[in-house]
């Protein structure tokens, strides 16, 4: 009796117990393909690890996001903003007028709301002599022009007075609504996180400062 052979049957046949051998199993390959996947999961691990890497450094030396909690600078700068600071502004020029600055909450300012950190406005150098006349501020005697606050705004409880060497003079735009160097006195330079130049939040605001 002759048995029929098929040459394009299945490669996978049946023994005489019923198990199945898979015919183009390839031993060598299986291998290769598992060493492929072990391959690429350590690349992207390594790529993972290494774009951390690079966050956390971006953030601790170079810019860092921070969450505006008040109305403090406002219209400048609106409650719930985000803004981007420049880390390493002051390492390559001085601290300027009108630049808006995230410095180390001063110690005896109360800080029960957990916040660590301020954002205001420099208006006085180190050197200045600083005052308000009348609702406006004088710099040497000097009236100061200040377009970022809104109409009719006036700046009190600023009696005349030196600022001293190494330190410089901040308010808040908001003026009427705003713990700053008026009730803690001018902030050392040192404790200068970095400047604020961009606001990326909301989206509908984004732009420079």
């Amino acid at each position: 009796m002759s048995v029929d052979t098929d040459p394009d049957a299945d490669p996978e046949v049946g023994s005489d117990d019923g198990d199945t051998v898979d015919a183009s199993s390839d031993p060598v390959a299986d291998a290769a393909a598992e060493s492929s996947s072990v391959r690429n999961v350590l690349e992207w691990a390594a790529i993972i690890v290494g774009a951390l890497a690079v966050a956390l450094l971006v953030k601790t030396f170079l810019v860092q996001a921070f969450f505006i909690p008040s109305l403090s600078m406002y219209p400048t700068l609106d409650q719930g903003d985000r803004v981007l600071v420049n880390k390493l502004s002051y390492q390559l020029h001085d601290v300027h007028r009108g630049d808006l600055v995230v410095f180390d909450r001063p110690g005896g300012e109360a800080g029960g709301d957990g916040i660590k950190d301020l954002i205001k406005r420099v208006v006085g150098l180190s050197g200045e002599t600083i005052e308000a006349r009348d609702g406006r501020v004088y710099i040497d005697g000097q009236v100061l022009d200040e377009p970022y606050l809104v109409e009719g705004m006036r700046t009190e409880n600023l009696p005349r007075q030196v600022i001293p060497a190494g330190r410089v003079f901040v308010m808040g735009d908001n003026r009427g609504d705003s713990a700053d160097s008026r009730v803690f006195g001018a902030i050392d330079e040192d404790t200068i996180v970095g400047r604020a130049f961009v606001r990326v939040w909301p989206l509908t605001e984004l732009g420079r400062l």
